[in-house]
């Protein structure tokens, strides 16, 4: 087989197993629909920096969404996979309290959702040894994230990154999560998560099954681009983040990069930039950024920009207030975390006792 054919292949493969994966995401979130209760829901974000509306219109509002439905709702604060591609935990517990703090204002409740940090369960990491022998080294090297991680990090890559996907795996299967929310680009940690799930049962646990296969539910929100045209990205420096106040909002889209042209037009193929400002005060209005561009016109960029300000700035009004109010009283947020690091010790002591037994390894 030449590289072409063996590319397209490749190619074939992926189309038909994402075609499957929508099918079954839309048949999940139907059954999910009808009976919230039954579904376990795990999702999650890494502390490396404070959350933006890139986050929020993403995956925290379809959070909130899921909680409200009264699906089983589960947040894991992701501090051990910090250190799959950063030399350092500077500022972790500052950022993971910001987390907290943020999920609260836009409408998490610790009530309802579990919130807890990786590093403070220790049940659930040590999942990740069994599971280990459960995938081979090809398979991890094939995930696009270890993948695109080795490309971008320019060092060699570490043990803990090219594991990161196993990682992944017991972060949803600790607690028997049956529903992933995720985009696209996230739908081979979820297939490697099932693939790890099958095989532990059907190696060690064939009569009674310990874990389920999650699917994954696939988002339809659009990939919310930054205030340069590029992804909204912590590390480009180009996200509008929610703990912001409203002079700092302002200021980082004063500074934005627009064009020369003075009409305003939504076109994210020739104006990213642009457009990217459009797509924004879209979505935080509820408007069509086609319809925008046409009221501002000739009025040019700066009456573009100080449009997103306005809106944005309402927008993000209340979940500022109610962020504020919260960081009044920082010891209550840690306790909210203590308790979440505390159910889901229960619950991830549990389940390894569970695979324990599954292996004969109970003594």
């Amino acid at each position: 087989m030449t590289d072409e054919q063996q590319l397209t292949a490749a190619g074939n493969e992926m189309s038909a197993s994402f075609l499957a994966a929508k099918k079954r995401s839309d048949e999940t979130l139907a059954k999910l629909e009808a009976n919230p209760s039954s579904f376990t829901m795990l999702t999650g974000d890494r502390p490396t920096g404070r959350l933006h509306l890139g986050h929020y219109f993403g995956s925290i509002r379809e959070r909130v969404a899921m909680q409200e439905r009264g699906v089983n709702t589960n947040i894991i604060i992701a501090d051990y996979q910090v250190i799959t591609d950063r030399d350092t935990t500077e500022h972790i517990q500052d950022n993971v309290l910001n987390l907290v703090l943020d999920y609260m204002a836009a409408g998490i409740d610790p009530n309802k959702t579990m919130m807890f940090t990786h590093s403070a369960v220790p049940a659930e990491n040590q999942l990740l040894l069994p599971f280990l022998s459960l995938v081979t080294e090809a398979e991890l090297h094939r995930n696009p994230t270890v993948k695109s991680e080795m490309e971008a990090s320019g060092h060699a890559l570490t043990g803990l990154l090219l594991t990161y996907p196993v990682h992944q795996a017991c972060d949803i299967l600790f607690c028997k999560a049956n529903v992933v929310p995720i985009g696209k680009d996230n739908l081979p940690h979820v297939e490697i998560t099932r693939t790890i799930a099958r095989r532990f049962n059907e190696r060690y646990a064939k009569k009674n099954p310990v874990f389920p296969e999650p699917a994954a539910i696939l988002s339809d929100a659009p990939e919310i681009p930054g205030l340069d045209g590029r992804k909204m990205s912590k590390s480009y420096g180009n996200s509008i983040m929610l703990g912001a106040t409203a002079e700092e909002t302002a200021k980082l889209i004063k500074k934005s990069p627009t064009d020369s042209e003075r009409r305003i037009t939504f076109d994210p193929i020739a104006r990213p930039q642009v457009s990217a400002l459009l797509t924004t005060a879209g979505l935080v209005t509820g408007r069509d950024p086609k319809e925008i561009a046409e009221e501002i016109g000739d009025a040019g960029a700066g009456a573009l920009k100080q449009y997103v300000i306005k809106s944005v700035n309402e927008f993000l009004a209340p979940h500022r207030e109610r962020r504020a109010e919260l960081a009044k009283d920082m010891d209550s947020i840690r306790d909210i975390l203590h308790d979440g690091n505390k159910r889901a010790n229960a619950i991830a002591e549990e389940t390894l006792d569970q695979v324990r037994e599954a292996m004969g390894m109970k003594y």
